[in-house]
């Protein structure tokens, strides 16, 4: 009987090695020396300094005079190429199928672009009487749970350029139609971790929408539940910001988000999710 051979799986090794070594010099701006990132990844010095003048003679990484090593331009010409949209609507997918069979509400996501909120992924309700977008329609921030949810959690600077821009026209009576009200809306809604659109797009309908977070803690897009008012009712909306939060956090920790490494932009999802009855 032929002897198995174990050594197959050393490569397996090797690459986590490497990849650990990338997402720590990754998340760090100024670089990494090799003692903090044999430190952060637990990879003791030598096998570490192996592996980074490997990647370094490859142009994957590149050094400092100072002895820190950054990404390199290889590394950046490969992401560059990604189609970061694509890879988030996969990600996501899943989640908002779950999310979809917990409402049977219409469960939209979107993202931030040109100053409008453009819908990338849209689950129709089952009922006959439903809220629907299509896929590649536009709305204003201002006026939609989904652009509120993308603006409040905006780095400040990006935020500040981002209200400059915004006209404020009435979709609805409801629509908020000035920055002051405005601000005071994203504010609220940093607080909450969550934003509701009440008729101010679409006169009969509600909308709750939660933020979607990279690694950094940036809102990279947003997911929603919406529906008529007969049914999305002002009491059921905290039921259903459990469990749209919860969906958002679930796919924000898929795309790298961590709490402990964004607080500060980190909106206070709730640990526990409301039963939800449609």
């Amino acid at each position: 009987m032929p002897k198995v051979r174990k050594s197959a799986a050393a490569p397996v090794g090797v690459i986590s090695k490497v990849l650990r070594i990338l997402e720590a010099i990754q998340g760090a701006p100024s670089g990494l020396g090799l003692k903090a990132i044999s430190d952060l990844t637990g990879i003791n010095k030598s096998t570490a300094h192996r592996f980074l003048k490997h990647l370094e003679r490859e142009n994957y990484l590149i050094s400092t005079e100072d002895g820190a090593y950054l990404i390199g331009p290889r590394f950046w010409q490969m992401t560059a190429h990604v189609n970061h949209r694509a890879t988030l609507q996969a990600v996501a997918r899943p989640i908002l199928w779950d999310l979809w069979k917990a409402t049977q509400e219409t469960v939209n996501l979107a993202v931030l672009d040109r100053e409008t909120v453009l819908y990338g992924d849209v689950i129709e309700s089952p009922h006959e009487f439903r809220l629907a977008s299509r896929v590649g329609t536009r709305r204003p921030l201002h006026a939609t749970a989904l652009g509120k949810a993308l603006t409040a959690f905006l780095p400040e600077e990006q935020k500040q350029n981002i209200l400059k821009t915004i006209t404020f026209q009435a979709s609805t009576p409801k629509t908020i139609m000035n920055l002051v009200q405005f601000r005071q809306e994203l504010e609220k809604i940093r607080r909450q971790g969550y934003a509701v659109d009440n008729e101010e797009a679409v006169m009969g309908a509600r909308c709750v929408s939660a933020p979607i977070l990279d690694a950094e803690g940036r809102p990279v897009a947003a997911i929603s539940i919406s529906g008529p008012v007969t049914r999305v009712t002002a009491n059921q909306v905290p039921a259903l910001a459990g469990a749209v939060t919860s969906a958002a956090r679930a796919i924000s920790v898929e795309l790298g988000f961590s709490p402990r490494n964004a607080e500060s932009a980190s909106p206070q999802l709730p640990d526990e999710v409301s039963p939800v009855r449609s």
